[in-house]
């Protein structure tokens, strides 16, 4: 992974400077003071471990920051909401959120953005006044989902998908990148299925789907306890390895069953990056440069991870974690 460079605070922060270009109220205070920063996610999956290893590390790098690491244990909006009102209420410097419902959360997103620096990582909320996204490219994403599934099933069939919800950017950007790629193959989308993170919904809409449509020839989740919910429905149901299996990031569960043979493949994207760059970029533009957040978004690469390269990435995810 790409090293950043970052620059010693020297002088103390000014705050005319603090609102050149950012239009958010200055809570930095001196350059005595940390800035107090917020991470907040949109569930409780195992995927944001590896995001809070990103936050902890640009914690300790830049030695003048508090991150605050926020989870909706129960992935709801509204929880969302009072997790973000209460950070305002402290009177957080910057906070990065992965919306839940960006739709129906542009206006208090606007509200958070009016009254301190908001950043989206993970699935954007392109339409709101947060001022930068980092995360991945989720239709490109979806593209290299649609590619393995190509390759997991070369003679065409039907697939089912299976998410959280479809209100969120990222999960409608992945479909649509899905959709993009199986454009004009023998591979039929059946249904979206979703689960509103529910793991033991999300289970049963696989053995539901398992028992409807019995011919179906892969499945694909689309968030990270998806891949999980559709191995072990595969097992309960007698069909592990007669179905193929496509989905996204890097569960324990979903690495073993690529190493197994069981999943085909999944799409892995960078959540250290998530938390490290966020941290990093927000600290950064509060201290004055302008280039930290420019241009709307600072896009983190996916990878595909199959059976010939799981056991590199593996090392590699094992090494992060042990930082």
């Amino acid at each position: 992974m790409k090293s950043l460079k970052y620059l010693a605070l020297t002088i103390p922060l000014i705050l005319g400077l603090l609102l050149s270009g950012c239009g958010q109220a200055d809570h930095s205070g001196g350059a005595s003071e940390k800035l107090q920063l917020a991470f907040v996610t949109n569930n409780a999956a195992p995927f944001w471990v590896i995001a809070r290893a990103g936050t902890a590390q640009a914690e300790e790098e830049l030695g003048n920051v508090e991150v605050d690491f926020r989870i909706p244990s129960s992935g709801s909006t509204s929880e969302q909401r009072s997790i973000l009102d209460d950070l305002l209420a402290r009177g957080i410097d910057g906070i990065a959120v992965s919306p839940i419902d960006p739709a129906n959360q542009t206006a208090f997103l606007n509200k958070v953005a009016s009254q301190t620096l908001l950043i989206c990582h993970d699935s954007d909320a392109s339409d709101s006044d947060r001022v930068c996204y980092i995360g991945t490219d989720n239709v490109a994403a979806g593209v290299e989902a649609g590619k393995l599934i190509k390759q997991a099933i070369p003679d065409g069939g039907k697939i089912m998908i299976f998410v959280g919800t479809l209100d969120a950017q990222n999960a409608q950007e992945r479909y649509k990148g899905i959709q993009q790629e199986l454009e004009g193959s023998s591979i039929e989308i059946i249904d979206v299925r979703t689960d509103d993170t529910d793991r033991v919904r999300a289970q049963k809409n696989v053995e539901d789907t398992l028992v409807k449509y019995p011919d179906v020839a892969c499945l694909v989740g689309l968030w990270s306890y998806n891949g999980p919910a559709i191995i072990n429905a595969t097992v309960s149901s007698g069909k592990a390895g007669q179905v193929k299996i496509v989905c996204f990031d890097e569960e324990d569960e979903t690495l073993a069953g690529v190493a197994a043979g069981t999943v085909f493949g999944t799409v892995v994207q960078q959540p250290y990056e998530f938390g490290r760059q966020a941290i990093t970029r927000m600290r950064n533009h509060l201290q004055g440069d302008q280039e930290a957040l420019a241009g709307g978004q600072q896009i983190v690469p996916t990878l595909n991870v199959t059976k010939a390269n799981v056991s590199e990435f593996q090392a590699r995810l094992t090494e992060i974690l042990g930082q």
